[in-house]
Formats: structure tokens, sequence, C-alpha cells
């Protein structure tokens, strides 16, 4: 398992609903890579060049981020990614 230093978030990404929710299903052409994702794993904040980052977000939470952010890792065959907080625009509820 992956433990994040300073300011950094590992999520792993959650698929792309094939139909929406009025019944409509999507061509493969027209799905984008999902930005919305589950926290793996925090890091543990603090001091980020001279600022203090507080980490709003905990294991488990679904979060949006923003599109082609991060760093891509795959761990036993498992794909993540790690992103700094600032890359997570909104915790969804």
């Amino acid at each position: 398992m992956l433990k994040p230093l300073s300011d950094r978030v590992v999520l792993k990404m959650v698929e792309a609903e094939e139909t929406t929710k009025s019944g409509i299903i999507l061509a493969g052409a027209a799905k984008e890579k999902p930005s919305v994702a589950e926290v793996i794993a925090v890091g543990p904040g603090g001091i980020v060049d001279g600022k203090e980052v507080v980490m709003n977000v905990k294991k488990g939470d679904k979060v949006i981020t923003s599109k082609y952010s991060g760093t891509e890792v795959k761990i036993d065959g498992e794909e993540l990614v790690i992103v700094k907080i600032a890359d997570i625009l909104a915790i969804v509820e």
C-alpha cells in the first residue's frame, strides 16, 4: 500500500457510468476519463512551501479532481493516482 507524503492524496478512479439517469446508453466515443475518485490514503499535511496545509479529506471519501491531474501508478495490479490536495475540487456527498 502507498503512504502519501506531505500534501498528497492517493486516489482510485471510479468507473464511468455507461447509462445516463434518463436511460440513454453512452457510445464509447462519448465517454471521457472520469474525474470522480475514491480516497485510498491521505498524507499528513503540515507546512508545505511555507504555508500550512490542512487535509480535509479522509479515506473512503468520493471526490472530484481536476482533469488530467496527478501521477498514475500501478501497485499490485491496481491503478491509482497520486494528487496534491489542491487538485481535489470537491467531496461528493
